[in-house]
């Protein structure tokens, strides 16, 4: 199956970022939109909340010039955050006392995410869930099982 270039790139961001331990949904530059975007923050200036998954101001500017960042359009990208974190197991939107995993860094808190995640992504290009990406995110004495160019034929 033919990826798009920007899911491609997404999973070996994410991919890369679990295996390595570089993968936290607390922080911007390191969740699941934070590592699509290179570790950058400038995305959450495109909402007031979150994992509102809601556009301000800025967003919706951006959103109607057609701005994209690494292939995904601001709205996008704050869907893919909604989808990581709910994966994560976190409430949403955020309130003070919200409810969150026990261990939002575990592998298994993680993997979840990156479950619901990829499956989003591929809904965005329009592709089949294909589920044999979980494969991405296994790991054996806690190291990657499979090296995503295994995978990603």
């Amino acid at each position: 199956m033919e990826l798009s270039f920007r899911l491609e790139s997404a999973l070996r961001k994410l991919y890369t970022a679990f295996h390595e331990n570089k993968l936290n949904p607390e922080y911007c530059t390191q969740c699941a939109v934070g590592n699509i975007c290179d570790n950058l923050d400038f995305w959450q200036h495109l909402t007031d909340a979150h994992g509102a998954g809601r556009l301000n101001y800025v967003g919706l500017v951006n959103q109607k010039f057609g701005k994209r960042y690494f292939g995904y359009s601001p709205i996008e990208l704050l869907q893919i955050e909604v989808a990581f974190l709910k994966g994560c197991g976190y409430e949403l939107p955020f309130k003070v006392g919200h409810k969150k995993p026990k261990n939002p860094t575990s592998k298994s808190v993680l993997f979840n995410g990156l479950c619901n995640t990829v499956k989003l992504l591929c809904e965005l290009d329009n592709i089949p869930n294909v589920m044999e990406y979980a494969k991405l995110f296994e790991t054996e004495e806690e190291k990657p099982r499979y090296q995503i160019n295994e995978i990603l034929k």
